[in-house]
C-alpha cells in the first residue's frame, strides 16, 4: 500500500520543493548539473557520467545522500508529484499515510484554507448509527467500498478551478482501522484506472485522532453535538450487521 501513495526513489521530471536549508544549493547540486545536461542536448548517459564525474571520489556516499533527499522531498508531494500537500501533517500510525490534526480540519471548516481549496470532503467510514449520533458539520457517511466507489469514482469531482484543489479527509472513531483502509481503498481503485501516476484525487488526509478526539475538542464543528461510540450496548445488532460487511 505504500508504493501508492509515495513516489519513486529516483527523480522525476515533476518540479521538487525547494531545498531547506543547509542543503545544497541549486546552482551547485549534482541533481542541477544533470538536468543542465538534459537541456542542453545530452542522453542521459552522459548527464549521469557528469554526474559521477562531478562527486568525485566520496560520490557513492554523496549519491546515498541525494537519493535520500530526493526520497524525502517526493513523501511530501501529492499522489500525482504534482504539488506538495496543503496541509500541515503529524504523525501517524501508517508511515504511508498523511495525517491531520483535529485543529488543522477546524481550520479547513472555518475557511482558513478556502484561498487554495475549491472542494473539501469529509468522509465518514463509520457505520450509520454512529454518524446519526453525531458527526462532523458536512461530512459524508461512507461506511463501505462500494459507497466510496459510487460517491467519488462514478463521477470524479473535479475543480472548476484548476488552480485549486479537491482534498479528501478520511476518519472513523478513532482513525486507526475503517478510516485509514478506505483511504486506501480509494487510493488503488484511483491508481487502477489511470495511467501512472495520474489521479482523480490526489490528496487524501486521515484525520489523527477520529471522531472521537474531534469531537472533544471542536463540539461546536459536530451536529447533533453528541458521541455515539461504535460498541454502543443499545445498537448490537447493528454493529453486528455492518462488521462482517467491507463492500
Amino acid at each position: 500500500c505504500r508504493k501508492l501513495f509515495c513516489s519513486p526513489s529516483g527523480p522525476s521530471s515533476v518540479p521538487r520543493p525547494v531545498l531547506k536549508q543547509g542543503q545544497p544549493s541549486d546552482r551547485a547540486t549534482p541533481v542541477k548539473a544533470k538536468q543542465q545536461g538534459m537541456v542542453a542536448g545530452s542522453s542521459d548517459q552522459e548527464a549521469s557520467l557528469e554526474l559521477v564525474v562531478w562527486l568525485g571520489p566520496s560520490r557513492s556516499a554523496q549519491l546515498e545522500e541525494i537519493e535520500n533527499l530526493l526520497a524525502n522531498d517526493d513523501q511530501e508531494l501529492t499522489g500525482d508529484f504534482s504539488k506538495p500537500h496543503l496541509l500541515p501533517t503529524v504523525e501517524g500510525k501508517d508511515p504511508g499515510l498523511k495525517y491531520i490534526s483535529p485543529g488543522t480540519l477546524a481550520a479547513v471548516l472555518t475557511g482558513h484554507f478556502s484561498s487554495f481549496i475549491e472542494s473539501s470532503i469529509i468522509v465518514d467510514c463509520r457505520y450509520p448509527y454512529e454518524y446519526e449520533g453525531g458527526h462532523v458539520k458536512g461530512a459524508v457517511n461512507l461506511p463501505l467500498q462500494r459507497n466510496v466507489k459510487e460517491f467519488l469514482l462514478e463521477q470524479p469531482i473535479v475543480p472548476l478551478d484548476t488552480s485549486k484543489r479537491v482534498i479528501i479527509i478520511f476518519h472513523c472513531e478513532f482513525s486507526v482501522e475503517r478510516g485509514p483502509k478506505m483511504c486506501k481503498f480509494l487510493r488503488e481503485r484511483d491508481r487502477s484506472c489511470h495511467e501512472y501516476p495520474q489521479l482523480h484525487y490526489p490528496e487524501l488526509y486521515i484525520l489523527k485522532g477520529g471522531y472521537r478526539e474531534f469531537f472533544f475538542q471542536f463540539p461546536s464543528h459536530c451536529e447533533p453535538q453528541d458521541y455515539r461510540p461504535m460498541e454502543h450496548p443499545a445498537f448490537k445488532e447493528e454493529l453486528r450487521k455492518f462488521r462482517g460487511q467491507t463492500w
